[in-house]
């Protein structure tokens, strides 16, 4: 069993360059037929409502859940509420906008880009009523913090140990920075609270040369990290298709696959999906209501 714990689908390409295919290169069919060439059963959709002018995606969450609603047992919806790139970041009003987008759409889980200062905003009433309306509804948190906000991160998952918080691309470190050591420490340091796990995605961001597969500086980071956190908090994500520019999705998957060898059998199943299936069964959803 195999699933995807970071993916992504947009109905026009987001980003620079522009493409000659901006219409189908980024879209749910594209991230299904990647899944089905390579057996993943289900993916967790991460929505990011990013693009300007032409290639903008306000609808990106309703897209992800129209997705849904065709392939239930397919694509779980990760929603955007109120990411870094959105002028309602960190403004007043989060627990009720992260409650109407469940309402609304029945989401799985929500995901929260910050920027890499911590604001302090997780542990602000604001902050903290955002994630009680996230317990509460039983959602996952999908979050994209840098090693600056685990100390808060930590203080959130011990308020709400109920709430599975998912950080993203191996915990935000990379082997770029100077900071490496003292940023995987803060990563390392989290693994105390139980509720908090890993996604091992994102090898091409934290590599020094992001296209050097298979990432000989990256998978190090993987290793110490399961060595903390252990298979049942570590979840496989392929990246996909924010990653082509660096990698393949065959890619994404063996870098784990066929390079992490000293993950046994059982613990390879267990990053490869059985983590994340065990996540996505513990959350009730919000029901869409009837039209």
């Amino acid at each position: 069993m195999i699933l995807d714990s970071h993916c992504h689908a947009w109905r026009r390409w987001p980003y620079d360059p522009p493409v000659p295919d901006p219409d189908t290169r980024g879209s749910v069919e594209q991230l299904l037929f990647e899944m089905d060439v390579h057996e993943v059963e289900r993916a967790a959709l991460v929505c990011a409502r990013i693009g300007e002018g032409a290639f903008a995606n306000e609808d990106n969450n309703e897209y992800a859940a129209q997705a849904a609603q065709r392939h239930p047992d397919r694509i779980a919806v990760i929603a955007d509420v109120d990411c870094s790139w959105r002028p309602e970041h960190h403004t007043p009003g989060a627990a009720g906008r992260l409650r109407e987008t469940a309402e609304r759409l029945g989401i799985t889980g929500f995901t929260h880009y910050v920027r890499a200062t911590n604001d302090g905003w997780f542990r602000s009433d604001e902050g903290r009523e955002f994630f009680a309306t996230a317990a509460e509804l039983d959602l996952v948190a999908s979050l994209a913090v840098a090693p600056a906000w685990q100390a808060d991160l930590r203080a959130i998952a011990r308020e709400f140990p109920t709430l599975p918080i998912l950080v993203h691309h191996l915990g935000g470190v990379s082997a770029r920075r100077p900071s490496f050591e003292s940023d995987l420490a803060e990563v390392l340091a989290s693994a105390r609270e139980p509720n908090i796990l890993v996604k091992v995605s994102g090898f091409h961001y934290h590599s020094a040369r992001g296209w050097d597969f298979a990432y000989d500086d990256a998978r190090p980071v993987f290793e110490r990290l399961f060595a903390a956190y252990g298979p049942h908090r570590l979840c496989w994500g392929s990246d996909f298709p924010a990653s082509r520019h660096f990698l393949t999705y065959t890619q994404s998957l063996e870098v784990v696959r066929s390079y992490a060898d000293f993950l046994a059998k059982e613990d390879l199943e267990l990053v490869l999906g059985g983590t994340l299936a065990r996540v996505l069964e513990t959350r009730r959803p919000v029901p869409v209501p009837s039209p």
